[in-house]
């Protein structure tokens, strides 16, 4: 039955890193923002070079906080799903020691 459980938590491990895409947000981190960018203009006017400039990194910016927010959401999540996983497995190993002191607590008293 161990076996078992361990599969299960496998699969909500591999579940929650899917789910959130903490591969491809890690892999992506510093893309603009729903890929929002500006080309640059045809010669040389420093204005809207610096206006494209700031704006592309402002996309970037914004896209980098709100994987990194989705990337520590994710974090917790896996974090919640590991000691639940080692809670359930001390608790299925702790299981006959816990029947038995039950047992011998009311057929004692």
């Amino acid at each position: 039955m161990p076996k078992f459980l361990l599969s299960v938590w496998e699969n909500y491990i591999s579940f929650a890193l899917y789910f959130f895409s903490l591969p491809l947000l890690l892999a992506t981190l510093f893309s603009p923002w729903k890929k929002y960018s500006w080309n640059y203009p045809r010669g040389f006017n420093i204005a809207e070079y610096f206006n494209i400039l700031f704006s592309n990194l402002f996309s970037r910016i914004i896209g980098a906080v709100c994987r990194l927010v989705l990337i520590l959401f994710g974090i917790i999540v896996l974090v919640f799903i590991l000691l639940a996983g080692i809670m359930v497995m001390a608790f299925w190993l702790l299981l006959p020691f816990i029947a038995a002191g039950l047992a011998t607590y009311f057929f004692v008293n």
